[in-house]
């Protein structure tokens, strides 16, 4: 018998005894062990000629009163081979080697021994006989013999090694956290941008960007204690997630209007910020125009886990007790195949409208791009001339079945989007989620990206912004910022690395940029370098001009331009405002609280995305300078940012203050 056999014995419950068997068992060993004892010579090394057996008694007794050999059966079982082996070493001598084989070592047998093994033999057979007549309990299977008699026959079968080795994997608990899925969360990468040199480049342009995705993403992975992936870091949309009381414009005709400070660098005593705050014209719900909505639903299989499609139906019936009786709803569906889950629906029956979608399921893979076609034809189909047309995408980007190339689905959104139909973009889950696709789409819809972690985030993003995210005010909103070279040596844009543009494209008509919709706020950041500073960077051009023009009158540091269209218009129109020693404050104290804020959080950016300007100021200081500027906070979204910061210190392995 092997230690296997033993290992296994061990962890075997014993049936129920059973008393007749027990007894015909004990009574034929018993006389085969009589028969042989008074036929037995002294055996060799024992002078008194006393019985040897009495040694293996005392190995062999404690193991037949050891837990796991109770019982008729196993006793039997046991009894069997052991009446045999006692009998043997008594009518020979040598060795007994309880191997896989039991070999049994002896001398040459005379006529003596033959006779005595005829006896043994006698009295084996008639174990054997009361051991048939027995019928023991079934033995229940102990937990590892179970996962060893699933096991593949080559794995089932082992050494002792291998056996206590599968043990060791049955016995692990059934609720055990799983391994990690594979990660493919991908996202558009952007390097930080570089210090420009005012002598060689003195323009700054780029598109208007309201999409807050990137806070949401953020936020989640911080909550699940990890620092975030610093490409899924957008400075500017972390900036921009936050409510700021900027001035608005009065009327409509200007559909937004400029804010500028400038004010010490908190990180950099060498270097100023160029802030400037924007604000869009907030329009009154009663003169918001009629909504066409398409809901463009991924019900694919990646999306059957909570914080997808689960969550995904909550938010979209918060936003459906958002709308206006004289709004429509169209429900598309796809995985694997689109398909039209409703048609167009006044928004006056939300009975019907959320029974639709509450009977949503999961399953299939992702035709996304067959997804977005059926959604545009329904967006025509009930296409209001005079009101807001916009298929609203829900999904966790994982675009793979059909045209799933960015670029082609890039070119299908931007010709729809010249007929009049705009594409917002509704990011959901982890673990496949593509934001780079995400953005692109919602860049080349005219609509905007937001990522949905929470119900709470859903709350924001589609009832409290819902003017904002569905009614435009502006299209292609762009700005450009030119410095003077005789004030300002570097300069530095804080964020905005995918919505740089050309030079050339501010003037151009053609090129697409940001919308603004209602009450929306931009903010842009700038850290510039005053001429003289230590802080440059760049040494002067050998052949360049020595000493520029002098300044236009009032010291102007910068000029400001800002382009937008109409929301049906195709021109567009021009603002411009210089930037002047009127606009800067002494300290970063007399900026305002939002100012102030809104800087505490593009450090809190550029530190996540690992820019080296930021590398020195601790997460501490970015949390002194934002709970400096709380200021208001009715809905607690600087509360949550602060803690945001706590936790990001402590990824960090900053010591707390």
């Amino acid at each position: 018998m092997t230690e296997f056999d033993l290992n296994r014995l061990s962890r075997r419950t014993p049936p129920a005894a059973d008393a007749s068997a027990r007894a015909a068992a004990l009574a034929a060993a018993m006389q085969a062990f009589h028969g042989a004892e008074k036929t037995s010579d002294a055996p060799q090394g024992s002078a008194a000629g006393g019985r040897r057996s009495s040694i293996f008694n005392r190995i062999w007794s404690p193991i037949m009163n050891r837990r796991f050999l109770a019982g008729s059966a196993l006793a039997t079982l046991l009894v069997v081979p052991a009446a045999g082996l006692v009998t043997y070493e008594l009518v020979k001598s040598g060795t007994v080697t309880l191997d896989a084989q039991t070999t049994i070592a002896a001398k040459p047998a005379d006529e003596e021994q033959r006779a005595r093994r005829q006896v043994a033999e006698k009295a084996k057979a008639e174990m054997k006989v009361a051991a048939d007549s027995a019928e023991p309990a079934p033995l229940a299977e102990s937990r590892e013999e179970e996962a060893v008699a699933a096991m593949p026959e080559p794995l089932a079968v082992g050494g002792a090694a291998t056996v206590q080795s599968l043990s060791r994997m049955a016995m692990q608990p059934s609720d055990a956290m799983p391994l990690p899925a594979e990660n493919r969360e991908r996202f558009a990468s952007a390097d930080p941008n570089p210090v420009k040199s005012v002598a060689t480049d003195p323009v700054s342009t780029f598109s208007a960007d309201v999409d807050t995705a990137s806070y949401s993403y953020v936020r989640r992975s911080l909550l699940s204690g990890s620092l975030p992936d610093p490409d899924s870091v957008r400075v500017e949309e972390l900036v921009n997630y936050f409510p700021y009381d900027w001035k608005g414009p009065e009327t409509a005709e200007t559909p937004f209007n400029a804010t500028v400070t400038v004010m010490p660098t908190p990180w950099n005593r060498n270097t100023e910020l160029l802030h400037i705050g924007i604000k869009g014209f907030d329009m009154v719900p009663a003169d918001e125009p009629a909504a066409n909505l398409v809901f463009l639903i991924d019900v694919s299989g990646s999306m059957d886990t909570p914080d997808k499609l689960p969550l995904l139906k909550s938010a979209f019936r918060l936003l459906v007790g958002k709308l206006k009786d004289t709004d429509t709803v169209s429900i598309v569906t796809y995985a694997g195949n689109a398909g039209v889950v409703l048609e167009p629906t006044a928004a006056k029956e939300r009975e019907k409208i959320l029974d639709a979608i509450d009977d949503l399921q999961p399953g299939g893979s992702t035709a996304g791009a067959e997804g977005i076609e059926t959604a545009y034809r329904l967006a025509e189909k009930a296409f209001r001339k005079d009101g807001v047309n916009r298929v609203m995408l829900a999904t966790d980007g994982d675009f793979n079945v059909g045209a799933s190339s960015d670029e082609d689905l890039k070119r299908l959104i931007e010709a729809r989007r010249k007929g009049g139909i705009f594409l917002s973009v509704l990011g959901f889950g982890r673990g496949n989620y593509n934001d780079g696709l995400m953005q692109a789409l919602a860049q080349n819809g005219n609509g905007t990206a937001a990522y949905i972690d929470t119900l709470a985030e859903a709350q924001k993003t589609l009832v409290e912004e819902a003017g904002a995210s569905l009614f435009p005010i502006a299209r292609d909103v762009k700005f450009q910022v030119e410095f003077n070279p005789a004030r300002i040596s570097e300069y530095r844009l804080i964020g905005y690395e995918t919505r740089a543009l050309n030079r050339e494209d501010f003037n151009d008509d053609k090129v697409d940029a940001g919308d603004i919709g209602s009450g929306h706020r931009v903010t842009a950041i700038y850290e510039v370098t005053p001429k003289g500073s230590p802080a440059v960077l760049n040494d002067p051009l050998r052949y360049g001009k020595q000493e520029a023009e002098p300044a236009a009158d009032g010291g102007e540091l910068a000029f400001l331009k800002m382009r937008w269209k109409k929301p049906d218009g195709d021109t567009s129109e021009l603002v411009t405002m210089p930037v002047t020693d009127a606009n800067t404050v002494a300290g970063v104290d007399a900026a305002s609280a939002d100012v102030r804020f809104s800087v505490a959080v593009a450090a809190f950016g550029q530190k996540l995305k690992g820019v080296p300007a930021l590398q020195d100021y601790a997460y501490g200081s970015i949390l002194g300078l934002a709970e400096a500027a709380r200021g208001s906070d009715p809905f607690g979204y600087r509360a949550e940012f602060l803690k945001l910061v706590r936790l990001a210190g402590g990824l960090a392995g900053e010591k707390a203050e």
